[in-house]
Parts: structure tokens; sequence; C-alpha cells
């Protein structure tokens, strides 16, 4: 009897998305090829310092805002002894950790960016890749994340600024910014990060806001994190339930 060939599947980007799909893929019996334009795992967690096109990374003082247990895989807790609001280092030695435990690094060809992906006349898929190769799959999964492109909103007046513009995924540190007066638009998660650091080595700093916004500690009271004691079922239900008016559950 012949032996039916696995499939193929092409993962793109080997980051918290692209290394459980490699696993998943195993378990499913496929055969996962994945591709990272970077010499490393970790896509976002992975800090580096180069400023390149779509160079998608955190900050270098990065901490993560959810709690280990509601971070991680569900098949593979980070260490007990590790703190429940990670640094972005601990995060990248976690993703290694992950993908040593489950045999995954030899499915990952690293340096090699995906050019194309276009549908075959059989219906399959042509991966065109950085090296001139041209590779065919059964399946495709995109798993580049959505913080390598940033929106920078059009300001009127802002090309006539004489200071430095920088959106905040391009911003690594603070340096270059002491003694400075500096304006933060936004005030979400990634210019709140900004905000902190910059707090302690400007001359001025400011936060503009369209809205006001409720401001959340990661601990909550008995220095329990936050994500657990209120992404829970009881308090989901509160929330949703006819029993709290909207006007405090928002």
């Amino acid at each position: 009897m012949e032996k039916v060939r696995a499939k193929r599947i092409c993962i793109i980007g080997a980051g918290v998305s692209g290394l459980p799909c490699i696993k998943q893929c195993l378990e499913e019996g496929l055969e996962p090829v994945c591709y990272e334009r970077t010499a490393h795992i970790g896509g976002l967690w992975n800090y580096r310092t180069d400023l390149g096109e779509n160079a998608a990374t955190v900050m270098k003082s990065t901490v993560v805002n959810t709690s280990k247990e509601m971070m991680a895989y569900s098949d593979f807790p980070p260490p007990a002894d590790w703190p429940n609001f990670m640094h972005n280092t601990y995060v990248n030695q976690y993703l290694h950790l992950y993908a040593n435990h489950f045999k995954l690094v030899h499915h990952i060809h690293f340096n090699t960016a995906v050019e194309s992906v276009e549908r075959a006349a059989n219906g399959k898929w042509w991966v065109a890749l950085s090296t001139g190769q041209q590779e065919l799959f059964d399946g495709v999964m995109l798993c580049t994340g959505h913080h390598a492109t940033p929106f920078v909103p059009n300001f009127k007046g802002l090309e006539e600024f004489e200071g430095r513009v920088l959106h905040s995924q391009r911003y690594r540190d603070y340096k270059g910014f002491e003694d400075k007066k500096v304006l933060i638009i936004g005030i979400g998660n990634s210019a709140l990060d900004c905000a902190v650091e910059l707090s302690r080595v400007t001359q001025k700093l400011y936060v503009s806001t369209r809205k006001g916004s409720w401001i959340w500690n990661r601990v909550a009271q008995g220095g329990m994190p936050y994500d657990i004691i209120f992404l829970s079922r009881i308090y989901h239900f509160l929330q949703n339930g006819p029993f709290v008016p909207w006007s405090l559950t928002n």
C-alpha cells in the first residue's frame, strides 16, 4: 500500500504564533516548514536595536502587561520562580524553552523572508523566498503579527514641526530624549510604556488623549495579578449580566 505523503504547510514567522503552529502541525501529522526572516525565534520579543524597515521589536525596558499565567501556552507553563509580569528577556527565554522542549527549531529556516504567496492552479500555494527559491505547499499560515507596520496619523502642520517625530514602533529606549520637552499622542499600552520611561529623563512630558481612560495597575489588592481577578468567569458574568449598571462596568 502506497504511503500517503503528509501535507506540507508553510508557516511564515517564528514568533509567539508561529511556534505553536509548528507544534500543532506536527501533532496533526502535517509537515511544517517555517520561514523566519531574522536569525532568531521570538519575533516581536526578540529585542533588536536595528531600525530597519518593518523591524518590529519590543522596547528595551518592556515588561508584559499580562501575567505569565494568562499569557503562557496552556501545555507549557513558565518556571514558577519567574516574576508574574515578565521583562521581555524572560519572554524571549520562555519562547526558546518552548521551542527546544517540543523540538521545533529544526523545522525553521532562519534568515529567509517570504517574498510572495500565490495560489497555484491545483489549489496549492507557491511561496517565493528571499533565497530565490520557490516552494509548493498545501497550506500557508501567516504568523507575522500586526506590529511591523506603524500607523502614522496625518496631523495638520506636522511637516512644519522642527523637532523629532518618532512612532512608538521605532522607539527603543530613552537615549536622545534627555532634558527635552516631549509630547506623547495616545494612551495605549505602548504610549504609556514610553511615557513611564521618558518621564524619568525629560524636562517636560505630556500625554495627549482624545478622551478619558482608566489606568489599571498590574497588581490588584492582595498582590494578585489584576487579570487573574478581572478576567474570571464570575467577573465576566457580572459585567455582562443585568446586575451592574453599564456606566460602572465601562
